[in-house]
């Protein structure tokens, strides 16, 4: 919690106490309770009433892996945490300045992310006997000295929300549900945050109840008023407006993003698009998002399996569609023979892979880098394709769009790699001018490419194009255009089924030729480095923020250091190499145990060494700080 200057003090109309509001450059603020207290919710609406106030922000929603653990154990844990800030940023910060725990269990699985001198605001009334013996305490932590590092605020949310609620007519027990109101409105006192969103989200939300609607408002308002004039707190907070690049913006996670990306990516190429997808945690956001555009002549099939999803959306692609399919891990898995089926009908699909902690069922909740192995191999055969990661939430949006673009230009699958970080993270996103998007053409066929023997037009579906090496895309339906598709090799150029040696050779090498000759078309490299930098660090996907932020650190500490993220992970773009060969160190972080370092060891013969990590979380700036100032002989 960085401090600037006090304000004038003020003076509470209640007490006549004199406080001051303090201004901060940042704050980082986690609130942590039982999966049933809605803390999704409350840091949900921190978020946005921070975003309306103009503060740059990202946000780390820490589901609970257990769907239905018991309620006050450590295993039913839910957090969000929420860093805001007066300048950019780029990660939900490394440790929260401000953790507010909803009950012991909260407490415990949540303190060790605190540094000293942090504060705590605690439910008070839920540390009884019961409570902290299901967190594993043998002693309250609020009487004895375990706690003492820290700033301590017991406030008793759950019996004032209960007082508030009896004019209502609303039941105690019922009424104790709205305690994630009350903690709501206190922090938003605490930090100046404007009450009217939340109020009118509350109205819209609950409309169709008047009791709830009426015991949120109510909790809310009481926890505002209890940090105005209780005497708890000498003083509140202020985090001014970042100076944004002048725009229209919203708030936005990556699950939004991606699928507005693949609704802008559908517009680009005049298709309409097609959603064959099966619920998967953290992928279903972007079912239920599209599900929502119709308007846009969007279609979504919920599926029955992977397996049927993944086929509806490459019978689509052939009808002539924009196919998509989105999944997680174990869905990638079972998607992977249909995906082989599109390399070998060389057709445009967009498989979505949001990465989740595994295998098989392995973390659903938790965040992973660790599909891109699967990505790049993950299919027998020789079955090479394109794979494009987003590297932040907003990204995701053009992610998408980059990842069509390689579909349908080169008539192929495109694996798009996200993951639950990115998916369930939000930032401020300055909306688009679509108008200066490059638009993406099908180039349908129209008309017989071919004479045949007798004088007669004929179509040949496998002649390829010489820029690109595509071949047609000829949905159904128009005359002269007839021909055959299956999972048998192909003869070149005529479709036909060929079990012919050498005409499989050199279908293979097109394949591969064609997903190689994309590495022309893609942007170089981009790296960010300081002159005389003798170490590289190379990141991909959701390991931005925190790489930046972290080159950023060890900046102003006066080492040198470079910096470049992939975007497209397959092929690698064409400078690559050279970049790598320039630095005769490089530093390769991933959330997984080594897998982008394995692939740029093997095909630039560089010593790339790994950071690696596979803890379900993402790295935190002062990791990869660590690593760099280490590498670079310095003391971390």
């Amino acid at each position: 919690m960085t401090r600037r200057r006090p304000r004038k003090g003020q003076i509470s109309v209640a007490t006549g106490t004199k406080r001051v509001t303090e201004q901060l450059e940042r704050v980082v603020i986690r609130f942590a309770g039982d999966s049933g207290d809605g803390m999704q919710l409350t840091g949900d609406r921190f978020t946005t009433s921070s975003a309306l106030m103009g503060n740059d922000l990202s946000t780390f929603p820490d589901f609970p892996a257990e769907i239905r653990a018991p309620a006050g154990t450590l295993a039913g844990v839910s957090a969000f945490q929420v860093h805001i800030s007066d300048h950019d940023i780029l990660t939900p910060g490394d440790a929260p300045n401000v953790l507010v725990a909803m009950n012991p269990a909260a407490l415990r699985s949540n303190i060790g992310l605190l540094p000293k001198g942090a504060t705590l605001i605690v439910n008070v009334d839920a540390f009884d006997e019961r409570n902290l013996t299901k967190a594993g305490y043998t002693n309250n932590p609020l009487t004895d000295d375990t706690l003492s590092a820290y700033t301590v605020y017991e406030v008793p949310m759950t019996s004032i929300t209960q007082e508030v609620c009896k004019e209502a007519g609303v039941k105690p027990r019922d009424a104790e549900r709205s305690k994630n109101f009350f903690a709501l409105g206190l922090v938003s006192w605490l930090y100046t945050r404007p009450t009217e969103p939340t109020i009118e989200w509350i109205n819209q939300r609950f409309a169709s109840n008047t009791a709830v609607l009426e015991a949120n408002t109510r909790a809310f308002r009481a926890g505002y008023h209890f940090g105005e004039t209780a005497e708890l707190f000498t003083s509140n907070y202020e985090v001014k407006a970042a100076n944004f690049e002048p725009g229209e913006y919203t708030q936005i996670t990556g699950n939004q993003a991606l699928a507005w990306g693949l609704l802008a990516a559908a517009r680009l190429a005049g298709l309409s698009l097609f959603l064959g997808s099966y619920p998967i945690t953290p992928a279903s956001d972007i079912l239920h998002e599209l599900s929502r555009r119709k308007e846009f002549g969007v279609r979504t099939f919920q599926a029955e399996d992977e397996i049927a999803g993944v086929g509806a959306a490459l019978g689509a692609a052939f009808g002539g569609s924009l196919g998509v399919t989105t999944t997680s891990g174990p869905g990638l898995d079972l998607k992977s023979e249909t995906i082989g089926l599109a390399v070998n009908l060389e057709l445009p699909l967009i498989v979505v892979d949001v990465q989740r902690g595994g295998p098989s069922t392995g973390l659903p909740t938790k965040t992973e880098q660790a599909d891109l192995l699967h990505a790049m191999y993950g299919r027998h055969g020789e079955a090479p394709l394109p794979i494009v990661a987003a590297r932040t939430p907003a990204h995701c949006f053009d992610a998408a769009i980059e990842a069509v673009r390689l579909a349908v230009t080169y008539r192929t699958p495109v694996i798009l790699l996200s993951d639950g970080y990115l998916a369930n993270g939000a930032e401020p996103w300055k909306l688009p001018d679509l108008s200066t998007k490059v638009p993406i053409d099908p180039n349908f066929a129209s008309e017989p490419n071919n004479v045949a023997s007798d004088g007669s037009p004929s179509f040949l579906p496998y002649v390829r194009d010489p820029e690109t090496l595509a071949r047609p895309w000829a949905p159904p339906g128009v005359p002269g255009l007839e021909h055959r598709i299956g999972g048998l090799e192909k003869a070149d150029a005529t479709g036909n089924v060929s079990y012919d040696p050498e005409n499989h050779e050199a279908m293979v090498k097109w394949r591969a030729a064609k997903i190689a000759g994309i590495a022309k078309q893609l942007p170089d490299v981009a790296v960010d480095a300081d002159e005389g930098a003798e170490l590289l660090v190379l990141g991909w996907g959701s390991t931005y923020g925190a790489i930046t932020a972290g080159v950023r650190r060890v900046r102003a500490r006066g080492l040198k250091v470079a910096q470049a993220h992939l975007d497209f992970l397959n092929p690698f773009p064409l400078n690559l190499g050279e970049v790598l060969r320039r630095y005769p160190k490089v530093l390769v972080p991933e959330v997984n145990l080594g897998q982008l370092s394995r692939m740029v060891r093997a095909e630039y013969l560089v010593d790339a060494q790994p950071l690696n990590k596979a803890q379900g979380v993402p790295f935190r700036a002062g990791e990869i700080e660590d690593a760099i100032v280490k590498l670079l002989g310095g003391e971390a």
